[in-house]
């Protein structure tokens, strides 16, 4: 399937994954990005490349602005601000209410998370294993897993409701020119900062580049479902934090310290079969898009 000339509402346009895909498919698309749009320079940044800007408040069910009739969906909107009530309500509620509120669109994209599985230990998780608080540990992301489990509930909820076909995407650990949590780890080292690994051995993970997540967006409508499809979301190579900061200092030489600590995350290693069947693979390797996203945020620092 191919993306042109439909009218596409692309929610979190503002953040790291929501940006690329909303700029790429402005190029044949009406797209439309609502957000609250606190950062005027966010908005201009979306503007300058052909998308439009509506304000909205998912969590406050504010959709006012946002059409109710798209062809398309992608929503990649996300609250992690440790508040219970207001990441629930934004997360899982906020999705409810704009499913209703679009409920005319051909496809709805819903992007979840590998952080939905209980860890057993790294994986490789299938989308049918258990779901559990996978990022408790970590102080910056207390609420994640939990209200990302409870948007899943009502993402198949409001699917059956409407019956609008969907897709739930769980994904992995994207990066690229956006950024991502590699460039994080770039980003702390320069400012003195030690980044916490696992105890248990290498933390290993699927990275995606976002050239790959926005290839991939056509098809991910394409199979969507009513009862809700759901799909692991990742590359194909498995990297450890360990091999991916080793790699950045072998390119930049900034030397990216890294301790044992009690509130590093879990290996979420996801299992790709669905993906390969349902969606196909991912193509960039971790580390050709690794060094081009040192090219583009820091190319001072390419050796």
């Amino acid at each position: 399937m191919t993306l042109q000339g439909e009218k596409i509402v692309v929610t979190g346009a503002t953040g790291q994954v929501g940006f690329p895909v909303a700029v790429a498919l402005a190029k044949d698309n009406e797209v439309v990005a609502p957000a609250r749009f606190s950062d005027p320079k966010a908005k201009a940044r979306l503007e300058a490349a052909g998308v439009r800007c509506v304000t909205a408040d998912l969590g406050a069910g504010q959709l006012d602005e946002v059409p109710t009739d798209p062809t398309y969906v992608l929503h990649f909107a996300v609250s992690k601000t440790n508040d219970w009530d207001a990441d629930i309500a934004a997360n899982a509620e906020g999705v409810g209410l704009l499913m209703a509120h679009t409920k005319a669109a051909k496809a709805f994209l819903h992007c979840s998370t590998t952080g939905v599985y209980h860890d057993t230990g790294g994986g490789p998780y299938k989308e049918d294993d258990p779901l559990g608080d996978n990022h408790r540990v970590s102080p910056f992301l207390q609420t994640y897993s939990i209200s990302k489990i409870a948007a899943e509930a009502a993402v198949r909820l409001s699917a059956r409701l409407w019956d609008l076909p969907t897709t739930v995407a769980r994904l992995n650990v994207p990066y690229g020119d956006n950024g991502g949590w590699p460039a994080i780890m770039l980003m702390l080292a320069q400012m003195g900062m030690t980044t916490e690994v696992h105890g248990d051995g290498p933390a290993n993970y699927n990275p995606i580049h976002e050239d790959d997540i926005v290839a991939m967006v056509p098809k991910l409508l394409e199979i969507a479902s009513v009862p809700v499809t759901t799909v692991n979301w990742g590359g194909e190579d498995v990297v450890s934090i360990q091999e991916w900061t080793a790699y950045i200092t072998e390119l930049t030489g900034v030397d990216i310290p890294l301790a044992v600590g009690p509130t590093a995350m879990p290996s979420v290693v996801a299992d790709m079969t669905k993906q390969h069947e349902l969606v196909g693979k991912a193509e960039v390797n971790w580390r050709d898009g690794i060094r081009r996203m040192l090219q583009v945020r820091h190319p001072d620092l390419l050796k």
